[in-house]
């Protein structure tokens, strides 16, 4: 951007700030900064190219915000001119009725209406789904160790939290998005000229968009559903009508589509380039969740993604000693009154300490407060913190450009190059926990005794990569809590917006009764990000064993062996064939899958199977303990590394003496501390704020595995092998301990 002086008519206003520009380069640097050189001289003063008076000073702010009798908000959209061409659909009154252009009692009416989607509770709710979309989206980005974040991350996850809200799918997204661009333009024209070259472009648009919008609305009408549309579609007056046109009711989407995720990620934009200068506040906030929201408001606090709100005044007054007149127009400065240093001590630093970190004026006050400031404050924190977690050396790249859409009222940013360290990838698997909301979209009976759970995600989006042998935790609901029970994926990794899992009924089982007994095709559940501690090899040849439910991991595995062209055989055994899941399935492979139903032909006879040692063949199998340790005792003789299990319980650890205690350290976090016989690692990381996930707390599912840097362990778990025990690279912290004789391990966390 280069300097750009406004030419415009002298006025015969006064007093002006003749080093204010807000088509300047410096203005779009640090608005606050800008207004700070002339607040002092000039806490009032006459912009002619907006043809208002700026208001810069706190108290003064709060004046013309607090009283809509004196400083009406009807100026703020009434002068907005429809295009001739656009009116048969956008009626030129009709812009005159967003909620920030009006004044009671249709303000009162309207915004009775639309806050019923906004309330603070209703966004909480939204939390886990923003935070999931956040974890998707990087997903796609992390590999690639740069981003323009503002496109790439932050509207992308405003406008997806957006749509979910309103019910939109993506068959409505790039509707959405185009929207999102045209009303800030749109609404900036109550106030700056539009140019005359984007003119047909911005309504077109514009209006294309409204139209649709307004079929949806008709539609949610006539069949209402439980997103927000709907519920603002079919609000009633006092005489039984609607409160709102199908119009109005669109023209409100339009303000949300703007409000909801063009602010939204202007904020957290802005906290990426504060956060670049102070980063230890990024380790403060991963290290204390709760102050990514202190992070989001000192942000909108220094540098509101609004710098303006807009009145008229309704009698002529005085204002700091400037005589305003009737009908004039008035900015007030929220990015002035924020860093107004009568009220806030070191006014220009960044810090998320402050005593009181809402204290501040960017949702502006009184009867004109941002609606949507709930959802802004719940998306702009989460978003910080999944995408600091997952990237914590994610910086602004040098020199990054000063591109900004040119609104004095709405400056938009339109680009935030960053680079990450692509080491950042492997930390994040090992600390952050994610899980999102499926829909189990059917569900059958696979055997007896077992039924199969198809999910996906609610608006169809591609669901993560994984990798034969994964699992994933999933959240069952139980008598009013929740257990977390761990089920392989069964489906074929290249079905990539749709997993499966099989689950047996277990008689003493509270998870899988409950699944059984209670979750259905249409019902949500929470599910955890892939997780493996049971890889396929490579390999020319494999002998896979299965027993009973234990089939659903190597099911994929089967599928993999058998693209890769090599040679494999499944032994597959179980109670009876009536009980034995996927058999319909594995009868297109032939005779290479052999069932041994137990009831009609004995148990596997592991001792034949394995009576010939192979050098060039691996063994994966799954199953119950006993078949397990079968298998144990049958490949005796063959060479190390060769047997792959996954069990579905732990192993019985038999101790040859009594633990004892040790310390631990953990190198990332800095912290020494003592573990105490009966007490798990684990424990002792939770206790001193260590961050380390976890899940079955038994050493079965591998969640908790973290990097040795020395010491020796006691290894207690069922996923290592007796090779990578001996090696003593990683463990499992739920279970494992050092070994008697080592006074401390230390440890990557």
């Amino acid at each position: 951007m280069t300097n750009t002086i406004p030419s415009a008519a002298p006025t015969g206003r006064c007093p002006v700030a003749h080093g204010f520009d807000a088509m300047s380069d410096d203005y779009y640097i640090d608005p606050a900064q800008h207004f700070a050189r002339v607040r002092d001289e000039r806490p009032v003063f006459w912009y002619p190219w907006l043809n208002a008076w700026i208001i810069t000073r706190r108290d003064d702010v709060l004046r013309v915000l607090g009283d809509w009798t004196e400083f009406s908000s009807s100026g703020n959209t009434a002068t907005i001119e429809v295009p001739e061409k656009y009116r048969d659909i956008v009626p030129p009154t009709l812009m005159s009725l967003m909620i920030v252009g009006m004044d009671p009692d249709g303000h009162t009416l309207h915004r009775a209406v639309a806050q019923r989607g906004f309330t603070s509770a209703r966004m909480e709710e939204l939390r886990p789904e923003i935070e999931e979309r956040a974890h998707r989206i990087l997903d796609k980005l992390e590999g690639r160790g740069s981003a323009n974040l503002m496109e790439d991350y932050c509207l992308e996850l405003t406008t997806q939290t957006l749509c979910a809200h309103l019910g939109l799918d993506y068959e409505h997204d790039l509707m959405m998005r185009r929207l999102r661009g045209a009303m800030g333009r749109v609404l900036s024209s109550a106030q700056e000229e539009m140019p005359a070259e984007v003119v047909d472009e911005v309504w077109s648009v514009f209006s294309s968009s409204f139209a649709e919008l307004c079929a949806i609305v008709e539609h949610r009408r006539q069949h209402p559903g439980r997103d927000f549309i709907s519920e603002m579609a079919d609000v009633k007056d006092k005489s039984g009508g609607y409160a709102m046109t199908v119009p109005e009711v669109a023209l409100k989407v339009c303000e949300l589509a703007l409000a909801g995720a063009d602010t939204t990620a202007q904020a957290m934009t802005n906290a990426v380039i504060f956060l670049a200068e102070k980063p230890h506040f990024i380790t403060e906030a991963i290290s204390e969740p709760s102050l990514w929201a202190n992070v989001f408001e000192e942000t909108v606090r220094r540098r509101p993604s609004s710098p303006f709100a807009s009145r008229k005044a309704m009698r002529d007054m005085d204002i700091s000693g400037v005589q305003i007149s009737k009908g004039d127009m008035l900015w007030v400065s929220l990015a002035s009154a924020n860093t107004d240093p009568g009220h806030y001590e070191n006014p220009f630093e960044f810090d998320i300490h402050r005593p009181d970190p809402a204290d501040h004026l960017a949702f502006t006050r009184g009867r004109h407060t941002c609606l949507g400031q709930s959802l802004a404050r719940v998306q702009g924190a989460t978003g910080l913190k999944v995408l600091f977690e997952r990237l914590p050396s994610l910086r602004p790249a040098p020199d990054f450009p000063l591109d900004f859409v040119k609104m004095a009222l709405l400056p938009v940013r339109t680009n935030l190059p960053v680079t990450w360290d692509l080491d950042d990838i492997e930390r994040s698997k090992r600390l952050v926990k994610r899980e999102m909301n499926l829909t189990v979209i059917g569900r059958e009976d696979l055997a007896d005794g077992v039924v199969g759970l198809r999910l996906a995600h609610p608006d169809g989006d591609e669901l993560p990569a994984w990798d034969p042998g994964a699992h994933v935790d999933v959240r069952i609901p139980v008598d009013g809590g929740e257990v977390i029970r761990q089920y392989s994926l069964s489906s074929s990794p290249s079905q990539t917006t749709e997993w499966r899992l099989g689950v047996l009924r277990e008689s003493a089982g509270r998870g899988s009764r409950a699944v059984h007994d209670s979750v259905g095709a249409g019902d949500r559940i929470r599910v955890g990000w892939p997780r493996n501690n049971f890889h396929l090899e490579p390999s020319p040849r494999y002998i896979f064993v299965a027993g009973g439910i234990g089939i659903t991991p190597i099911l994929p595995m089967i599928e993999e062996a058998d693209a890769a062209g090599a040679d494999w055989t499944l032994h597959y055994g179980g109670r009876g064939r009536a009980s034995m899941a996927f058999t319909d399935e594995l009868q297109h492979y032939g005779d290479r899958v052999i069932i041994t139903p137990q009831d009609e032909c004995g148990l596997l006879d592991l001792a034949t199977i394995f009576a010939e040692p192979r050098r060039d063949t691996l063994v994966y199998a799954c199953g119950p303990a006993p078949l397990l340790d079968a298998l144990d005792i049958a490949l005796q003789s063959w060479p190390a590394g060769a047997l792959h299990t996954e069990r579905f319980a732990p192993k019985t650890i038999v101790l040859d003496e009594p633990d004892v205690e040790f310390e631990v350290e953990f190198a990332e976090s800095g912290i020494v501390a003592s573990v105490p016989a009966g007490t798990s690692i684990l424990d002792v990381a939770e206790r001193n704020g260590v961050t380390a996930l976890s899940s079955c707390k038994e050493g079965t599912c591998g969640t908790c595995e973290t990097r040795m840097i020395s010491g020796s362990a006691d290894h207690r778990d069922s996923i290592l092998t007796p090779e990578e025990q001996e090696a003593n690279r990683t463990m499992m912290i739920c279970v494992s301990r050092a070994a008697h004789g080592c006074g401390r391990i230390v440890l990557e966390a």
